[in-house]
């Protein structure tokens, strides 16, 4: 072997020693008790159980959706039931909302909710269709006088924000589910 090739495996093997040393001092060094520890993790383990809410297309900002969402994520914090809402865009008609119910049903939720006029007309539309899903629509003018006219079908009275989202997180909370 040439003197050149010689002293090239030389090096080679000098900075592989260096390499796999400096490694593991990092390696090491990583687990060190230095007081230095993770923060534990964010992620929420919910329940199988999902209650969605359907809102018109200011979505939860809206002032009609906004306790509805805030008594929602109440009872999620409590139960670990998983909250989401879909915003309906396009024009805000029955018609339309009635494809984002149908959306809502085909995503499995075990309860839906709606907030705005369209919304809730959509939802009381619907209910007739879908016997097995449970529907809660919120608002003063919901279900007319009569009240719901499904058995699958529940109202929340319009009332203050606070009453509003007070009685939504009862409503997740004791809906039957995981």
């Amino acid at each position: 072997m040439s003197g050149r090739l010689r002293r090239f495996w030389w090096v080679a093997a000098l900075v592989a020693v260096v390499g796999v040393g400096l490694g593991l001092w990092l390696s090491l060094s990583g687990n060190s008790s230095s007081g230095q520890t993770l923060p534990p993790p964010r992620a929420r383990v919910y329940t199988p159980f999902n209650a969605c809410l359907l809102t018109d297309s200011a979505g939860i900002a809206g002032s009609q959706a906004a306790p509805v969402w805030a008594g929602m994520q109440d009872a999620s914090l409590k139960t670990s039931r998983k909250v989401s809402y879909l915003a309906v865009s396009g024009p805000d008609t029955e018609a339309n909302a009635e494809a984002f119910v149908n959306t809502l049903v085909q995503r499995k939720c075990d309860l839906v909710f709606a907030v705005g006029d369209s919304e809730v007309a959509a939802a009381e539309a619907r209910a007739k269709h879908f016997p097995a899903q449970r529907f809660v629509v919120v608002g003063s003018g919901a279900s007319g006088p009569a009240g719901p006219a499904s058995a699958n079908l529940a109202v929340v009275p319009g009332g203050s924000a606070q009453q509003v989202q007070a009685a939504v997180a009862q409503t997740v909370e004791a809906a039957p589910g995981q």
